[in-house]
Formats: structure tokens, sequence, C-alpha cells
């Protein structure tokens, strides 16, 4: 590796790091006797209450094997080494071993240094990167503690359910369809109250949200739905002295040590950024502020032409965005207007931030969903067509290929017809043989984690559900594609059979030789495609 490339990745973690500023340092030293106050208070309460209040949370042993047996092998190990396909296989002798310093993690509200490194491998946007900009950040962390953040469930089971009602990420029922939905339905609501209404639509953009938020900010934020001050105590450890490092090739950069921002890679950062932001909400009710994370969107409901509210409500959100050291980015911040009461072209009111007039577009893709100025459907239809019409180039390729036909399959049909006759006994049908057949062998591939074609498959919610990694349909081995048990099946444990196979193997000898088999799976894999 030349000597450019040694210093781009030092360039690279300097660059990532960049948020981490003097100001924000001196922020957080401003606010951190609330975190000792905070912390006093929980060792008092765990004197006095004998750890009855502080300590509400424990992890018990079944849940971490169950998270060390539900981790992805495919994944890569963070920077300590360990990785998931050496918890899953040593689930059952690991399990108490690190019960225990997970628990130790929880009641002394400190997290060990080596699961919270974490190493950045740079991943370029364009094929002829020009800037350090052009490189995405993909962060390796540790997969240990993946497992420990087992606590986001017992964060969010102690969230207020009135808390940031217009949050439609991590509330129960929940999802991006309801945020869609009730967009669309405020914004036809108030079309339709009343002639000459229209709606402004302003979709918010941030950058590196993330890695903007100020841990101290966010502990006292936390104390406010009711979270015990051990576990605010516990979260503000999770984002203070993270060792990160830079990954190119065979070199690592030095490493840096960061206490801003949540760390990239964890399942829990878009929560941590959904509690730091519940505060920021409409103020009237002619306006709305509908949240998915860190995908957020102003809504405006304009009557009589008087915009002053939205453009209020605006400033309001730049204001509150750099008390909580959140950037907005202007160039990707758009507005969209729906208008249904005139065809002319009115003169809207442009709103700025940071003295720089946010664009007006037509259309935009809030949340997977192309919203257009008319409200309609067709540019989502049409952009879900086009993608669809591109995944018919895998049929058309299957289809142009030499494969057998269905005159093959009747043959192979007869033949078993044939056989019945000849021993007068029902026989599986081809279908039958083919699902037990690769159910079975893609079990016995996830069972022995020493198989090489292990990673190609994982096991699914049920002792049933073996699921295949999208890979191209050429290759055999990778394409299996598994129909579910039979209808009759009856499991009563992990290693009962999936499927109960009819006693006429007794009756009459088996016909099928391995060869035979082996080829009649790919003739049949081929026609169920």
């Amino acid at each position: 590796m030349s000597n450019a490339d040694v210093s781009l990745a030092d360039e690279l973690n300097i660059f990532y790091t960049r948020f981490e500023a003097a100001a924000i340092n001196a922020n957080a030293k401003a606010n951190a006797n609330v975190i000792t106050n905070a912390k006093a208070n929980a060792s008092g309460c765990r004197q006095e209450e004998n750890a009855n209040t502080e300590i509400a949370f424990i992890i018990c042993k079944h849940d971490v094997k169950r998270a060390f047996r539900g981790v992805n092998t495919r994944k890569a190990a963070g920077p300590d080494g360990i990785s998931g396909r050496v918890l899953r296989a040593c689930a059952d002798q690991l399990e108490p071993v690190f019960t225990e310093i997970f628990n130790l993690s929880l009641i002394q509200s400190v997290i060990p240094t080596c699961f919270k490194e974490s190493i950045i491998v740079p991943v370029p946007k364009k094929s002829h990167p020009a800037s350090l900009n052009d490189y995405r950040p993909v962060a390796l962390t540790s997969v240990v503690m993946k497992c420990l953040e087992l606590v986001k469930d017992f964060i969010i089971s102690s969230l207020p359910d009135t808390l940031d009602l217009l949050q439609f990420a991590y509330h129960p029922n929940r999802s991006t369809d309801d945020a869609i939905s009730h967009l669309l339905h405020t914004s036809l609501t108030h079309l339709d109250t009343r002639k000459g209404n229209y709606v402004k639509m302003l979709f918010v953009d941030y950058s590196s949200a993330f890695n903007t938020i100020i841990h101290s900010t966010l502990t006292t934020k936390l104390q406010h739905p009711g979270l015990s001050p051990s576990m605010c105590q516990w979260i503000s450890n999770f984002l203070t002295s993270r060792p990160q490092s830079v990954r190119m090739g065979r070199h690592v950069s030095a490493s840096l040590t960061l206490s801003t921002g949540a760390p990239q890679g964890c399942v829990m950062s878009p929560l941590l950024y959904s509690l730091y932001t519940y505060v920021c909400e409409a103020t009237t009710n002619s306006k709305t502020v509908i949240k998915f994370a860190d995908d957020t969107v102003v809504v405006g409901l304009i009557s009589d032409n008087n915009e002053m509210a939205y453009l209020e409500e605006i400033r309001n959100l730049e204001n509150w965005s750099q008390r909580n050291n959140l950037l907005l980015n202007v160039s990707k911040t758009k507005e969209l207007i729906v208008d249904f009461s005139t065809k002319q072209e009115k003169n809207y009111l442009t709103p700025v931030i940071n003295a720089s007039p946010v664009e007006r577009v037509d259309s935009f893709r809030y949340l997977s969903v192309h919203i257009t100025q008319d409200l309609s459907w067709s540019c989502h239809i049409n952009t879900m067509v086009k993608k669809a019409q591109q995944q018919l180039y895998h049929l058309r390729r299957l289809r142009d290929c030499p494969l057998s036909t269905m005159q093959d399959r009747r043959a192979l049909q007869r033949v078993v017809r044939s056989s019945e006759c000849i021993i007068h006994t029902k026989l599986p049908d081809l279908h039958s043989i083919y699902s037990k057949r690769c159910w079975t062998k893609a079990r016995k591939i996830v069972k022995d984690l020493s198989h090489p074609n292990n990673g190609l498959f994982s096991l699914g919610g049920t002792i049933a559900s073996v699921t295949t990694v999208h890979t191209p349909p050429h290759a055999f081995a990778r394409e299996l594609l598994f129909a579910p048990p039979h209808p009759q099946t009856t499991s009563s444990g992990g290693d009962s059979s999936p499927w109960i196979e009819p006693n006429w193997s007794a009756k009459c000898p088996n016909f099928f030789g391995i060869g035979f088999v082996l080829k009649l799976l790919y003739l049949l894999h081929l026609f169920t495609l």
C-alpha cells in the first residue's frame, strides 16, 4: 500500500470524527453536573431501597442464549475478533459468563471499552472518489455489544405511550405505512375543509444526524420520560469514550476517542435519536411535525394565504436544531406544495434556512413512497413497475437456459405412476419428494456449522422455517427454495421431523437411488421456479 493510501485512512478517521468539536466538549462539561447528580441519586437509591428501584432490568440467561443463537453468522466480527459463528456455536457455554457481565454492566452503569470500539471500513460511493465525502463509512462493532443491546426493549417498554405521538418509529403497531397515511389524511382533510386551502410540506434532512448527538443533553432529556438515573447513566457511558479507527486494506489508522453522537451500526442508535428529538413538536394546530426516526416532515396547513405560522415553525425548527447541535442540510431539504384550489401559479413564500432558500419540488420520495403535488399514486406506481420490469431480467435469463420442460416432468411422473401400478402402493408425488428431501438437506447444512455451505442458509422464526441467501439463479446450491411443511405435520420439539411420511417404505423397496434422487431434485427445483 502506498503512503498516500496510508495517510488517507488517517484523514478519513479525522473526517468522520469532525463533529467532536471543542464547543461540543465545552457544552458537555457544562452539563456534567447534571449527570453527576443523577449518578449520586442512583447510588443513594441502591443503598436505601436495596436495588429494588434502580436495578429495574435484569437480563436472564435464556435471553442471552436466544440472542447468541439468533446472531447472523454472515456478519463480520468486530474489533474484539469475536465472530457470530462462535457465539452461536458456543451459546450454551458462553451464556452464564456473559449474563453476569451484562448484568454487572447495568448495575454499575459502565460498559467495557472493548465493547464500544469500532472500526470504520470506507466504501466508495463513486467509482472514482474525488473527496473524503465520497466514502461511505461502514462501522464494524462488537457482536457481543449488539446482543447487550437487549436493553433497547426495556427502554421502549419504560417510555409512556403518550410520548411523541407523531413519532412513528419504535412504537407498538406503528410503521412507515402509518406515517404516510397520517401525512396524506391530514393534508386531504385540510384541503377538503375549505376552498382555497393548500398544504406545504417541508421534508427536512439533517447532515449526519446520529453523529451530532450530545450525550449530556440526551441524558437530561431521558430523565423526563421516566427512565431511572442509573439507566440514563448507562446510556451516557454507552455514548462516551468510544475508540474509533479506520481500516483500508491491511492498514489501520490511529485510534481516536469519540464522545459525541451515537455509534454507527448499533441497533439502539435510531431509538436514542428518537428520544433526543421527542420535544420537537408543532406549537399550533395549523402545523404538524411527523417523524419516523430521523425522517422529518413539517406540514403547514395554510388558509387565507397566511403562511406566517408555517414560516415561524420553520424558524423555530432551525433554532431548536442549532441548540441541539443538529445540522440542517439545506441542499437536501425540499418543499412540496399541494394546492387544488386553482390552476394558476400563486406567489408562494419561499422558506429560508441558514440564509439559503429551500428548493421547491413537484414530487418527493418519503419513506420509500413518492408523494406528488397532486397526491396521486401514478409516480409511485410507475416507479414500482419499472423496478419490477428490471427484475424480469432474471426470469428471461432462466427462460434462455436449456432447462427441463414440462414434457420431462410428465415423463418422470409417468415413471412414478407405473411404479404404483406394479407394486400396488401409493407413492409420494414428485413435489412431496422434492419438498421433503430439500428441507431435510438444508436442515442438516444449517446444523453443521463446519459445512462449507452453512452460510447459504439460516433458520427462520420457527424450527421448521429455513431461508436462503439471495444469490444468482444459475447456482443450484444457492437457489434452493423450500416449500412449507405438510399441513398434516405436527411438531412437538426441535428434533421432530417436519414431515409425516406415509408408511409405504415398509411395503416395498426404495426404488429411488441417490443419483436418481439428486437429478430428480434438480429437475423439480427448476419446475417449481
